[in-house]
């Protein structure tokens, strides 16, 4: 069964609605583009976590690149941080109403890896199978 081609439409109102939604997908890509900021959007969606309550939350980040992280996610207004000064003190962290926009870009993320992560095993899976059989009909050792 023959797929079925898809085409892109050259007229000057598409041509304008595409570079704008690449604008703003650019946008959203520059927040969410690093290993760790999804992570730690998702980890505050339950609520207010302390720096240490991140860091174990979140795992592996090193203790620079989270206070980037967040000092970043503070600066462009997607987490608020209050400072308790208390003894001893401590600051909280929480998803502001920006902050709480991306949870449906990062949920939708976690359904399409859930029900795409057996394809994408598979393939590795039959890749490797097809490897191990080309070397095996070549005469040669499998490592």
């Amino acid at each position: 069964m023959a797929e079925k081609a898809v085409t892109i439409s050259r007229d000057p109102v598409s041509q304008e609605l595409c570079r704008t939604a690449q604008r703003g997908m650019d946008t959203a890509v520059r927040i969410l583009g690093d290993k760790w900021t999804p992570r730690l959007l998702f980890a505050l969606s339950e609520g207010p976590l302390r720096f240490g309550q991140l860091r174990s939350t979140v795992g592996g980040v090193n203790p620079r690149t989270l206070s980037a992280r967040l000092g970043m996610l503070e600066a462009q207004g997607i987490l608020d941080k209050v400072v308790y000064q208390q003894m001893p003190p401590h600051t909280e962290y929480s998803l502001t109403r920006k902050g709480h926009d991306f949870l449906p870009i990062i949920q939708g993320m976690i359904a399409w890896s859930e029900r795409h992560s057996e394809n994408a095993a598979g393939a590795t899976v039959s890749a490797s199978k097809r490897r191990v059989s080309a070397t095996m009909r070549h005469g040669k050792k499998s490592a």
